[in-house]
């Protein structure tokens, strides 16, 4: 079935409340674990069929067009009533942990659902409710407010997402045009932008105060399932970060501004431009690329072409961007119909080649673990899925010239140093949160100069040349994740860690690499993101050694790499 073609139906709260609570008071009275576990099935598929699927359909069709009131109202009743199941939720939790069976379900499904389990059960209390729904209020504030922009440039209309390629031009004028009106957009939504994120910032800051912590950095750290490592060895990480990777990117922009004759540091207008002659560029239309998507898969491995087949067969996926449409891209799961789904924005860059391949990991990823039970542990935490989406990307470079043509060159070369250079801009994200909600009550200027110290430390390339916004050192704003999803970004930074490992092993032995990846892919979430890793044979990113590691392959490789002939 075609995603077009699968019927939508609201869900009906009132009824999953009496389900759920009849399911849990049957979970309680079992006798014997066969009858916990017939209980614990029909939890299971209640939950991924009646109340996953609907809500996520609803989510991806608001998604394509922001400005479609049907869908916009299901998604206004979702922030609201979907908090209400949320202590029905936590009360079944609480049963399956108490049951008398618990040492069964472990030896049957394995033992990260309970300590899943354990987390979420301490991150919610009733109290909660209201403050959920205000924060899903306020986040979908933000996501219409981005997906609403239209901005002037040379006497057109430009969504964020489309205005992408001018701010890549290799045209100086057109390029730090295009900055400069996407950042006079920015700047005239300022106080907006502001007040969204102080109300969600003091909202957070309760919600964590309500569950008996000092701020809300343990609940953040909850939220985002941290199964397996805590706040010191984040801090840790980008201790690492600072040492091995920013001197690492910092001669990779050195380099960059020699080549193209600027002076150093770069304002942010110029540092995305990594050739005189301009970045690379697919070759053809968005659907040529995921043409080009279909060859690449199918000459990987036989899983990845069986997957690829399924996603265009069922139009699994809405790249292109348009008006109205929501900013970014993912990949989701409907389990009613066992598919992954894309969303994404291409936008003429490299970025269309880049997001294709990295959300087809993802998805990839999703689709070999369909069948996997409980649907908890079908993914791993989100450190532990960006593996999979940055690896693949990786995966992809040996048919760069299918996808770029003459600029596979280019694409091999800032593929790896963006991958890089990344790292520190999402340390940076991340040491931002913990300073933000160390000092919730931060006014907004005292925020944006957070924001402007930390980029001193993490990115000293970039020079503040007071055009508005990102001049201005304000661009954090633009970060959807620092909105939507606190504490999400460094996330990205783990798995690049180990992308990069990825990236060396294919340089060696592409198939070996390969079977290495599947390794990791195939234990799904089943294991802690350590422990996968261990399970793969792959270093741990919180280990200073692969910092060092990773960051001298890839230097090496850039400072030897074959520039000649290309301007």
């Amino acid at each position: 079935m075609k995603f077009s073609e699968i019927a939508y139906k609201r869900v009906d709260v009132e009824a999953a409340k009496t389900k759920i609570k009849a399911l849990t008071e049957q979970l309680e009275k079992a006798e014997s674990f066969a009858a916990a576990d017939k209980v614990f099935l029909e939890f299971e598929t209640f939950c991924d069929n009646e109340i996953s699927t609907m809500r996520t359909i609803a989510q991806i069709r608001r998604d394509i067009d922001t400005r479609d009131p049907f869908y916009d109202g299901e998604i206004s009743f979702y922030n609201q009533e979907m908090p209400k199941l949320r202590p029905l939720f936590k009360a079944w939790t609480d049963t399956l942990l108490k049951s008398p069976f618990r040492k069964e379900f472990e030896e049957k499904y394995g033992n990260v659902s309970f300590i899943n389990a354990e987390i979420s059960a301490r991150s919610f209390v009733p109290e909660l409710v209201e403050d959920l729904q205000k924060e899903n209020e306020l986040v979908t504030r933000y996501t219409k407010l981005i997906a609403s922009a239209e901005i002037p440039f040379n006497g057109e209309t430009y969504t964020l997402s489309q205005l992408s390629p001018f701010k890549l031009s290799p045209d100086d004028e057109t390029r730090r045009g295009a900055w400069l009106a996407e950042g006079e957009w920015y700047v005239s939504h300022q106080a907006e932008l502001d007040e969204i994120y102080d109300s969600l910032t003091k909202l957070r800051d309760s919600m964590g105060k309500k569950l008996g912590h000092k701020s809300y950095t343990p609940l953040g750290y909850d939220r985002m399932e941290r199964n397996c490592y805590t706040e010191k060895d984040v801090e840790g990480f980008r201790e690492g970060v600072r040492k091995y990777l920013v001197p690492v990117a910092t001669e990779i922009y050195k380099a960059q501004a020699k080549r193209l004759g600027f002076e150093y540091p770069l304002t942010f207008a110029d540092k995305d431009l990594a050739f005189r002659s301009g970045n690379p560029r697919p070759v053809g239309t968005p659907q040529d690329i995921l043409n080009m998507g279909t060859t690449f898969y199918s000459e990987l491995s036989a899983e990845t072409k069986e997957f690829w087949a399924h996603m265009r067969e069922h139009e699994m996926m809405d790249v292109e961007s348009r008006p109205g449409k929501s900013a970014g891209g993912y990949c989701t799961g409907l389990p009613l119909l066992k598919s992954p789904f894309i969303f994404a924005n291409f936008n003429g860059t490299a970025h269309d080649v880049e997001v294709i391949t990295h959300e087809a990991g993802h998805a990839f990823a999703s689709y070999v673990n369909r069948d996997r039970i409980p649907s908890d542990i079908q993914w791993p935490s989100l450190e532990g899925c960006e593996v999979h989406s940055m690896s693949m990307e990786f995966f992809a470079e040996p048919w760069a010239e299918g996808f770029f043509g003459d600029d596979a060159r280019k694409f091999r070369y800032t593929h790896l140093a963006s991958a890089i250079t990344f790292i520190p801009y999402g340390t940076l994200v991340d040491h931002f949160q913990h300073k933000v909600y160390e000092k919730p009550e931060m006014t907004p200027e005292e925020r944006h100069a957070v924001w402007q110290e930390l980029l001193k430390v993490y990115m000293p390339w970039v020079k503040l040349d007071g055009s508005p916004f990102y001049g201005e050192g304000k661009n954090w704003q633009r970060q959807s994740h620092i909105y939507k999803n606190p504490f999400y970004y460094i996330d990205y930074c783990l798995a690049q860690s180990v992308a990069l490992q990825f990236w060396a092993r294919i340089r060696e032995d592409r198939n070996a690499a390969f079977e290495t990846y599947m390794a990791y892919t195939r234990l799904g979430g089943s294991r802690v993101f350590t422990d996968l890793l261990k399970a793969a044979g792959l270093k741990n990113p919180f280990d200073p050694e692969c910092l060092k590691q990773v960051s001298e392959e890839a230097a090496a490789f850039l400072a030897e790499y074959d520039l000649s002939g290309i301007e």
